[in-house]
Parts: structure tokens; sequence; C-alpha cells
């Protein structure tokens, strides 16, 4: 995992070794000492490291956010302290039906964790994460995994979308979805909608200016039309990408031809 870096002020950025996975804290200038955590990740190592850098910087979480349901952003570790874990209320109860295959997904991508710990989420309910700090708003919707929760920070413009609007991943639909499509249609129209978006954080990738926010809703839209259409995508996303992420374009590709 890279070093926390400041991308805006009080906001805090860290990428793990792990498909350039994203931790975002938020620090807190009302309460002198605390953080959001959001998503942190991904391996035992990066957690441990992430837990000494913040407790070198004097903080330490007051508060959490899991933005979706998957296994690589419900981790934790007993090193981070006991600060109250929050997800939207869907992601809530996906995170304990989905549970099993959480678990294994941890086993196999990022071993070693207390798994007691992973995905130990509670439902919040609200428009904002309540917390002694900057204003944190939640846009929840069902595109990519259920009650799927991005992050506003209004006072800075940074927008922590979760798993959408990557430079480097094309929309990951959820196959178990009535209406995948729709339901990440309907996501992208969700962030499109806030204002004063300065930056955007993706849970994989870079973090891009205003322009570049909406560069990606616009990528992203064209590759739903495409894959809407049951036609190969020439998404420059999948030009020299991993293996899994063809073989996922692939399998979506396939789903829309029945």
């Amino acid at each position: 995992m890279t070093s926390l870096t400041e991308i805006a002020p009080g906001v805090l950025l860290a990428t793990s070794s792990f498909a350039l996975t994203t931790t975002t804290v938020v620090v807190s200038s009302a309460s002198p000492g605390g953080c959001l955590l959001i998503d942190p990740g991904v391996t035992v190592a990066e957690l441990t490291g992430l837990a000494a850098e913040l407790a070198g910087r004097g903080l330490t979480p007051s508060v959490a956010w899991s933005t979706h349901p998957h296994w690589d952003h419900v981790l934790w570790s007993a090193e981070l302290g006991g600060a109250p874990r929050y997800a939207s209320p869907a992601a809530v109860t996906a995170a304990g039906t989905e549970r099993d295959g959480i678990l294994a997904g941890v086993q196999q991508d990022a071993p070693g964790h207390d798994l007691s710990l992973v995905g130990l989420l509670r439902p919040l309910d609200a428009s904002a994460i309540p917390w002694n700090g900057p204003q944190a708003r939640l846009i929840v919707h069902d595109g990519h995994a259920p009650g799927h929760g991005a992050v506003f920070l209004p006072g800075t413009g940074v927008l922590i979308a979760g798993d959408m609007c990557s430079d480097v991943e094309i929309p990951l639909l959820d196959p178990l979805a009535a209406d995948p499509l729709g339901d990440y249609r309907a996501g992208l129209e969700r962030l499109a909608a806030v204002p004063g978006v300065r930056q955007v954080s993706p849970g994989h990738g870079h973090v891009g200016d205003a322009a570049e926010f909406r560069r990606r809703l616009a990528l992203d839209s064209a590759y739903l039309d495409a894959i809407a259409g049951g036609n190969p995508s020439r998404d420059p996303r999948l030009e020299g990408c991993a293996d899994w992420l063809r073989v996922t374009h692939e399998e979506q590709v396939r789903h829309f031809l029945r």
C-alpha cells in the first residue's frame, strides 16, 4: 500500500497493491484525532501499516463506512480499533446473505485476516454519515452491488465513488440483480447529479478532476449502451487489462446476447 497522500484538505488516500484498491481517510478538525475511514484494505500487512500510519499521525478511526458488500470493501483489523462500521441497509443484508462467498474471497486473495471482523457492519439508513467531522453525504443506489453507497464531501468537492467511475475498470454489473443495466444506469445518474464534484476517487484506480469525472461517466454510459446492444466494446480500459477483467467483460456481453 502507498502511504497516505492528501488529495484535498483533510482527505487522505492510500492505494493497495491489490487491484489498485483505494482506502480513504477523512480527518475531523472538530474532534482532533478522530477520522472517518472508508473501505480500508486490502492485505493484512497493508491494514497493519495503515493502522500504524494513522497512529503516527495521531489519528484514530471514530467511524467507518463500507461502500458496498464485496469482500475487499468490508475488511477490518483489531489494530484499527472498535469504531462503528456502517453500510447501507441493503449492503448489510447482502453481506450477511453472501457471507460464505465473502470469506472465501478473503481467504483466496488476502489470507490471514481475522474472519470474525470481516463484514461486521451496522445498517445506516441516513442521508449522511453521523460523526463529528466534515459532512459526508451518502449517495445510495444498487449499481454494481446492492446498497452501493458513495460518499460525497461537499466541503472539498471529493466524491468517493466506490466501485464506479474508475479509470482502470469497466462497469461491473451485478449478475444477481433483476435489472443489472437499469440499476447501474440509475447509479450513474445519481452520481452525475451530485453538485460541485471537484475530484472523484474510485474504489479501484486513480483520482480524477471534475473533467475526468465527466469523462468517466460518459465512458461508462457508452459501455452500457454497447453491452445492452449485445456488442463488444472498444472501451480503452479493456486494452491490456487483467485477464479477470477481460473474462468478466466477455461474460457480460454473453449475458445480454441471450
